[in-house]
């Protein structure tokens, strides 16, 4: 090991003209070697990071010492430049995927947020856009076994593969079923389609992911507290109604129209708008802290709960409920997908936040929910039977965009 020091010191302070190239870039290539992982660069849905195999990374006790640095973190200035990660909450994720022994799953993973500025790792919950790429890359990358028995053909003559992958979320505790189409033979993952998703360029081939029995995923209860409305109080004694929601991740539902906030549309209301107000998203931080303390969670933990703001109207027959919703700190500029599902479940809960103002539009305020976010749209399915949530469905997209070694 000594020697090798002195090589590497000798070799740095030699000049370029007498630094001999080819034993240069074997010594890069070997010190290298100890500090990279395999991994896919992945998006999937509105978010993107990287996938990697369980078995490529040290124990997860150590993954303090891998995964912020690969993802460019910490970073005073926010941008990641040096690492994988684009800074911002939605580009800045892990999935580990492993195969799975449970008998309901073919593959589990756990999520990791990487904090931008501080490199924190957060496993509270789960991510919802980042779950739809988990089944087709372990798919492809020969993580799920016997795949010809996990495809059928849909749409009988013309029509098209499709495979199915159950996957076990560690950070929540919950079974998604992935279904997504399939081309050749051994069949593999094809992209290729005409489902066009808001937030997304282009059309691809749609995931179905399905969140089975998705209520209760932090705290065992789609209410936690038992009251579709509680009261929160902030620090400087303003009392502020919330629905506190727990379907696939928890979320604190707040009306904008309690916030006092002036000229509060979906148009002026924005999240650059929210990011120019520091004085607002301390507020809405106070919020979360106190919804998350009522729930029984730890308000320093910032992936869980998010807190949602509800518009009073959705400005739109095509839309069921407006929202803007805050990630890590910041204000999304879609909305975080496990949220999505946490409020279409919450809006179909009689007498909570969601359900009131749903039910400006829809009086009945029962099935699916189209969701509007600063992006777009998104619809949200649900099973409900005898009370329960069965499962919670909706419709996304992913594609590899890199597959390599990642540095670190």
């Amino acid at each position: 090991m000594r020697r090798l020091i002195s090589t590497c010191q000798a070799l740095v302070r030699a000049s370029p003209a007498t630094r001999p190239y080819g034993t240069r870039a074997r010594l890069l290539s070997t010190m290298r070697a100890g500090r990279s992982f395999p991994a896919l660069f992945v998006r999937g849905g509105t978010s993107n990071g990287l996938v990697v195999e369980r078995r490529h990374l040290p124990p997860q006790a150590q993954w303090r010492g891998v995964l912020p640095a690969a993802m460019g973190a910490p970073d005073p200035h926010g941008r990641q430049l040096d690492g994988m990660g684009g800074g911002a909450s939605s580009t800045s994720k892990v999935c580990v995927v492993g195969p799975s022994a449970r008998p309901d799953a073919d593959v589990e993973f756990t999520f990791v947020q990487v904090g931008v500025r501080d490199g924190a790792l957060d496993l509270a919950g789960n991510c919802g856009n980042m779950s739809s790429a988990v089944g087709p890359v372990a798919w492809d990358e020969g993580v799920v076994t016997d795949r010809q028995a996990k495809v059928r053909d849909v749409g009988g003559a013309g029509g098209y593969r499709e495979a199915l992958v159950r996957v076990f979320n560690t950070n929540t505790s919950k079974i998604i079923h992935a279904h997504f189409r399939v081309e050749g033979d051994p069949p593999a993952y094809c992209h290729e389609g005409d489902y066009e998703m808001d937030g997304v360029p282009g059309r691809q081939s749609r995931i179905t992911l399905s969140f089975l029995d998705p209520a209760g995923a932090k705290t065992g209860r789609a209410l936690p507290t038992g009251n579709a409305v509680d009261v929160l109080t902030l620090p400087d004694g303003t009392a502020i109604e919330a629905s506190l929601v727990d379907v696939s991740n928890p979320g604190v539902f707040v009306r904008i129209a309690d916030l006092g906030i002036q000229d509060a549309g979906p148009a002026t209301f924005t999240p650059q708008a929210v990011e120019a107000d520091p004085a607002l998203k301390a507020r809405l931080e106070a919020l979360r802290q106190a919804g998350a303390a009522k729930m029984g969670l730890d308000p320093k933990t910032q992936s869980v709960p998010k807190i949602v703001l509800l518009f009073p109207e959705s400005g739109s027959a095509d839309i069921d409920i407006r929202c803007l919703a805050l990630s890590m700190g910041q204000a999304h500029k879609a909305v975080p997908l496990t949220l999505a599902l946490c409020l279409g479940a919450a809006a179909n809960m009689p007498g909570t936040l969601a359900a009131q103002v749903r039910g400006v539009r829809d009086g009945q305020g029962t099935g699916p929910v189209v969701i509007g976010h600063p992006s777009g749209t998104v619809e949200i399915g649900a099973t409900i039977k005898d009370g329960r949530i069965v499962s919670a469905d909706l419709l996304r997209t992913a594609r590899v965009l890199m597959k390599g070694q990642v540095y670190y």
